[in-house]
């Protein structure tokens, strides 16, 4: 809230006293509009295993876990009953799939076997770094990536064309334990922001979960069908309303399910 004292003062007129007269003013403050970006499929491309579940199992071999001769099973089944919205990371599904097998995993083996086997090759998107830049010259700019992988998303940034201080926040759903469209997720990063997930621009590439953003009173920007050279554009310009460009041919190569389905790891 911003405050604002105003004096006003009134001259004598022959015998008139002198009035001086203060007044206070309270004014809301506006934060600028943050943007907030998806990760994967909307800044970058990531190459994944063709088989998740066979990747899994070959670096839970390597470090001298028993891998179940059902595993292709265990490793689709649901084994954590989490709430509605609720990100699982993937070691935790991973070791409860073994535990169903009766499988031990000591010395933390499914988290390094997920971590090692979702390391993928990265692309950055075309105009991607020059969206963020547009972006972080209008005020703060954050990322929210739906990811149950650990180390994925920074791993992923390291990686990739975007400069490494781009980001006034990085939020993913591993971290934060909730998945977009859950408006837990986007108040996190709009929190760590400082500002509102009204004030909220979010650019993504998938209208199930980015599009959350709507309900809450912010701006879905979707370069599905708005490339990001049109965002960028966008940005440069200053304008806060609707954004429209031409058809991209740029898609999404990852999907996303509620509680971490073992073959959708990130998006």
């Amino acid at each position: 809230m911003a405050v604002v004292w105003c004096v006003v003062a009134l001259g004598s007129l022959g015998n008139r006293t002198l009035r001086i007269s203060i007044f206070k003013f309270d004014f809301p403050n506006h934060p600028a509009v943050a943007v907030t970006f998806d990760l994967f499929g909307t800044l970058v491309e990531a190459a994944y295993p063709d088989d998740p579940a066979a990747a899994v199992a070959a670096e839970l071999d390597t470090l001298g876990v028993a891998v179940p001769d059902d595993w292709d099973d265990a490793y689709l089944e649901v084994h954590i009953d989490a709430p509605e919205g609720a990100e699982v990371p993937l070691p935790a599904h991973v070791s409860a799939a073994l535990g169903s097998r009766d499988v031990d995993a000591p010395n933390n083996a499914a988290r390094r076997a997920v971590v090692n086997a979702f390391d993928p090759e990265i692309r950055t998107r075309a105009d991607a770094v020059a969206a963020v830049e547009a972006a972080a010259d209008r005020g703060p700019v954050g990322l929210l990536s739906n990811c149950s992988v650990p180390e994925l998303a920074r791993r992923t940034l390291i990686r990739s064309e975007i400069p490494n201080d781009a980001f006034d926040a990085t939020v993913t759903s591993v971290a934060c334990g909730w998945r977009k469209p859950d408006a837990r997720a986007f108040e996190t990063v709009a929190s760590a922001l400082g500002v509102a997930p009204a004030d909220l621009v979010h650019v993504g590439d998938d209208a199930r979960t980015d599009g959350g953003i709507e309900a809450l009173g912010g701006e879905f920007v979707d370069v599905s069908d708005t490339p990001l050279s049109a965002v960028a554009a966008r940005f440069q310009s200053g304008r806060t309303g609707d954004c429209s460009g031409g058809p991209t041919d740029d898609t999404d190569d990852t999907n996303c399910t509620e509680h971490a389905d073992p073959d959708t790891e990130a998006e």
